[in-house]
């Protein structure tokens, strides 16, 4: 019998269509009309090198609607997500299905930032030195090692039997700063290397944006290659790319380099035998200046423009310390380099850390905003960019390659303006799809009468007043997102008491295991912040109901917000209506998005702030949330909740 011959479709549109092979490869899949324009119009992107910047909401099956014109178009294509659990899934998942349904072989490889791989360096380094801190470490030091020897990948992921919070992860695993690079001993055997090596082989290599950021600022310093020899590249989750950009547009210098740096030298210096005299004192010494520097701001954490403490006399009589001892520390490095490419590298840091730490006390430049940052016993300073569209538009358009953007959550009002401003894409195509699910037929937002201005002291707990007769009709099946920690943790005090139901709250688990307990109730509440607005997806009737607290407005003492407000104010702009606004809009985006996950899913969307209607600016949040029926009577919220009994439930 003679082989019949398939013919492959020709465009994107027909392999997600009906007569497509996902219909018969995946339970469930049904051709979207809004998925197969998104896929022509990435696919036509790719074809002529262009940038595109597309807009689709919940449902539209953005992922498919990317990889599968990704993978049809032979190119070599970078796409980068904006959580490693999206990287993963994109990796392990998404790719393998759109591989086999069109039938190619293509080779695609997963690469993560330097520390997820175990560093055989830094490995023996930790097991010769014998400094770790009890039995526990020095167990977790030995599992990692007998784990190293049979690991192909080297990815500490692998290691179950080890808790992710150990504190063994930064002895066994390198960063930028203390890579030995091409003198390491170990160079050739080098996980990172071979990952990196990997990519050079492969047509598709997924990322997250971090390590893309990273990768940009090693290649100003001639190391990246990552983007150079890609033909395209593709953002998932490309709301996130602002923030991040911004970070590693910029400088950072915090207490936890430099007390590795001083844990290092001391290492190296046992492990060389550097005959230096009084180096590993030096290196004490720092350390000390650390924590005296640390202390000198105070014991509450504390989030400043760095010329709020210049004239703060223990704060600067401390940096003095600091950056006379570890001058002293980098003459002694430089001395003992000779002995050893560890104390070499060493040195090489601690002249690096030296100059970051001048240049962001004393002289930085007129386009960035210096601030610091304290937590616990750490502290960091910064050197944050006030403008990234610059430096990123470069980027863009320098090499002949296809840049796409895609996020459920990139317009303010159905337009693209002020992400295209913030990230240098005026010169771009744009696109945005309506989300396919009936939020009409599927989804109540209620808007609480009675509710105080947020500022007032009491407004967490007016919001779980309001918030329990909701819970109640819910019977529990929520979501509270909040805009702050001090608001999650009085929430958590004022529910404890008042609610049956299973409460689980940020913090005191891993955000996947609280999800997968979640789940499992199907009757819980689940208290969260920033980390649970977006990313989270919980699809059935265990998800109905997600109460937000207050629009999420940055705050106004940020002092990265401030200075970018009074930059735009310098040239005649306004900083609340072209950034302040246009970004709480799309994060409220990402929180009302946890609702509807399903075209069988049916929730409540409670949105507590009362600005949302007596405030101009309210109408542009209320104009970018999917369209649904809006109320203040919670007698309908009750009702929308009895209603379910009508319907048969969703898994």
């Amino acid at each position: 019998m003679a082989q019949q011959i398939v013919t492959p479709p020709e465009t994107s549109a027909d392999v997600l269509g009906e007569d497509g092979p996902f219909v018969r490869l995946l339970p469930g899949f049904s051709p979207r009309a809004g998925q197969q324009d998104m896929a022509m119009r990435i696919e036509d992107a790719l074809a002529h090198n262009s940038v595109f910047v597309g807009e689709s909401g919940t449902g539209t099956g953005k992922t498919f609607a990317y990889l599968v014109p990704a993978l049809k178009s032979g190119k070599r294509i970078l796409i980068s997500s904006g959580t490693k659990n999206l990287q993963d899934q994109i990796f392990n998942r998404d790719l393998p299905l759109v591989r086999d349904a069109l039938g190619t072989p293509i080779a695609a490889t997963l690469l993560k930032g330097r520390a997820n791989y175990v560093c055989l360096y830094r490995l023996a380094c930790a097991r010769e030195s014998g400094s770790m801190d009890g039995d526990g470490d020095a167990s977790d030091i030995l599992r990692v090692a007998r784990w190293a020897d049979a690991t192909r990948y080297g990815d500490i992921a692998e290691v179950t039997d080890v808790s992710e919070d150990s504190g063994i992860w930064p002895m066994v695993t390198s960063t930028a700063d203390n890579c030995l690079g091409s003198a390491c001993s170990y160079y050739d055997d080098c996980f990172v290397n071979r990952a990196r090596r990997e990519v050079l082989d492969a047509e598709i290599v997924v990322i997250n944006h971090h390590l893309f950021f990273a990768d940009l600022a090693l290649r100003e310093e001639g190391f990246g290659q990552l983007l150079p020899g890609m033909d395209a590249v593709i953002f998932d989750e490309a709301h996130q790319l602002p923030e991040i950009a911004s970070t590693f547009f910029g400088v950072i210098l915090s207490s936890h380099q430099l007390l590795n740096l001083c844990r290092d030298t001391i290492a190296e210096d046992l492990r060389e035998q550097s005959g230096i005299p009084d180096l590993q004192e030096r290196a004490h010494r720092v350390e000390k200046a650390t924590a005296d520097f640390r202390l000198a701001f105070g014991r509450a954490s504390r989030r400043e423009a760095w010329h709020v403490v210049v004239g703060e006399d223990a704060i600067q009589r401390t940096l003095a310390d600091l950056k006379a001892l570890l001058s002293e520390l980098a003459v002694a490095l430089e001395v003992a380099a000779g002995k050893g490419q560890g104390l070499a590298n060493c040195g090489r840091r601690a002249v690096d850390l030296l100059e970051r730490l001048y240049t962001i006390s004393e002289s930085p430049p007129p386009e960035y905003v210096a601030w610091f940052e304290t937590s616990g016993r750490g502290v960091s300073l910064h050197l944050t960019a006030l403008d990234v569209a610059t430096p990123f538009r470069q980027h863009v358009e320098d090499g002949d390659r296809a840049w796409i953007f895609t996020s459920a959550t990139l317009t303010v009002g159905q337009r693209f303006d002020h992400y295209q401003a913030q990230m240098g894409l005026e010169v771009a195509d744009t696109y945005r799809w309506e989300s396919p699910y009936d939020y009409a037929g599927q989804a109540l937002m209620y808007i609480p009468t009675g509710m105080p201005n947020p500022a007032n002291p009491d407004y967490t707990k007016k919001v779980i007043e309001a918030a329990l007769p909701v819970l109640t009709a819910s019977r529990g099946r929520t979501f509270m997102l909040f805009t702050s920690y001090r608001a999650l943790h009085i929430a958590t005090d004022l529910l404890a008491s008042k609610i049956s139901y299973p409460l689980f709250v940020q913090g005191n688990a891993p955000r996947s295991v609280l999800l997968e307990r979640f789940r499992a109730a199907g009757n819980a509440v689940l208290l969260g912040t920033s980390s649970f607005w977006e990313g989270v997806d919980v699809r059935g009737d265990a998800l109905s109901c997600v109460i937000i607290d207050k629009l999420p407005f940055a705050s106004p003492d940020d002092p990265v917000l401030r200075a970018r407000g009074e930059a735009m104010e310098q040239v005649g702009r306004n900083p609340f209506l072209e950034y302040q606004l246009p970004n709480a809009v799309i994060a409220l985006n990402q929180g009302a998005g946890r609702l509807i996950r399903d075209e069988n899913d049916r929730g409540v969307l409670m949105l507590c702030d009362p600005r949302l209607l007596s405030k101009g600016y309210g109408k542009s949040f209320l104009a970018s949330l999917p369209p649904m029926p809006l109320t203040q009577d919670l007698a309908e919220v009750e009702s929308f909740f009895a209603n379910e009994n009508d319907r048969p439930p969703t898994t």
